[in-house]
């Protein structure tokens, strides 16, 4: 097969936006809203919200007698308003999993439910070395140690509320993005780098006339990071190619120039023959790809299996370093993660 040509420009354009769009898990109704605005400008698709607010999109191909899926996830890490304190300082709790030093000294958002957002600093409670001495470096970085700051003059729990914040309201980190040199780099590219990857690869063939081989269900989740973001995959699928971040490190072979295809995780393996189809539909396209195995990690492909989903899962996703930390990601892994998911879906 001949893939149509990808429009990188689009690809990191809609990635940056999506990026500075705040969504932890359970607050992702804006990104959901932005990726349903653009999947609506490519003929061919109809769109629904399933009832837990995840995006589905129904992409009728050139058969329906095997439908796919495939899935990404919106949601990122983040956290919540867990105590107002009494100096007006806010204690976290976290969405997601993430070690709590790594979001030390990040600025971010507190979002009430009524009202303007408020801005602040995540920061350690003895944060100051001229005041605490050693034990600014020594201290335990956790929930009871890291407190937001809040860029507001407030000094009492009360004059906090008078903001309108609360307990339970979301928390979102700043993503910090950058596009150099070929790299992007931010918080949150997982998963939002494959969300743009499929994104890209939908204009890229409805541009060019093309539908899938299959009718095709795709699913932009918003509770992944959460372990239940696979429901609202349809019933009559056959197979779910899961698109997420593929992690990067010490005794991986994964890295930030490749798209990656797990093959186990900490659930277990994928499904061996649709992987093996993948990996000759990267080869027949020249798609330079690695194959790797995460042993802490896990995605709504796993999920949709846990429940109770019965068709094939794999995973493709781009190679992402440093992952629930800074990010980054190179422009070859995403374009390799794109042409791999167009190869997908014009593959028999």
């Amino acid at each position: 097969m001949t893939l149509p040509p990808l429009d990188e420009a689009y690809l990191l354009n809609f990635l940056v936006e999506l990026l500075n769009t705040p969504s932890p898990t359970g607050f992702t109704d804006a990104a959901i809203a932005l990726c349903e605005q653009r999947l609506a400008a490519f003929s061919g698709l109809v769109l629904k919200r399933t009832r837990k607010g995840a995006l589905l999109a129904v992409w009728t191909g050139e058969r329906q007698d095997a439908p796919r899926a495939i899935t990404a996830h919106v949601d990122t890490l983040g956290a919540m308003v867990k105590e107002i304190k009494a100096d007006g300082r806010l204690k976290l709790t976290q969405i997601g999993s993430y070690a709590w030093n790594s979001i030390e000294g990040e600025g971010c958002t507190v979002f009430p439910r009524q009202g303007k957002p408020v801005r602040g600093s995540i920061l350690l409670t003895k944060a100051s070395s001229h005041v605490y001495g050693q034990e600014t470096g020594k201290s335990e970085r956790d929930g009871d140690t890291l407190e937001v700051r809040l860029d507001a003059k407030v000094f009492f729990a009360d004059e906090v509320r008078d903001l309108g914040l609360e307990v339970g309201d979301f928390v979102a980190f700043d993503p910090r993005v950058t596009v150099e040199n070929g790299f992007v780099r931010s918080r949150h590219l997982d998963d939002k780098a494959g969300v743009a990857a499929i994104l890209a690869a939908v204009k890229a063939m409805s541009e060019n006339g093309l539908k899938p081989r299959q009718t095709t269900y795709i699913l932009l989740s918003n509770h992944e990071e959460v372990g239940h973001g696979a429901a609202g995959i349809p019933a009559e699928v056959h197979e779910v190619l899961a698109v997420d971040m593929a992690a990067v490190g010490d005794g991986q072979e994964s890295d930030e120039y490749h798209a990656t295809l797990c093959v186990k995780d900490s659930s277990g393996p994928y499904d061996h023959h649709l992987s093996n189809r993948l990996r000759s539909l990267a080869e027949e396209n020249g798609i330079p790809y690695k194959v790797d195995i995460y042993p802490y990690y896990s995605s709504d492909a796993q999920a949709y299996w846990r429940q109770g989903g019965d068709a094939a899962v794999a995973l493709i996703g781009p190679g992402v370093d440093a992952s629930h930390n800074y990010e980054r990601t190179h422009l070859e892994a995403l374009r390799a993660t794109a042409q791999w998911i167009m190869a997908y879906l014009l593959g028999d």
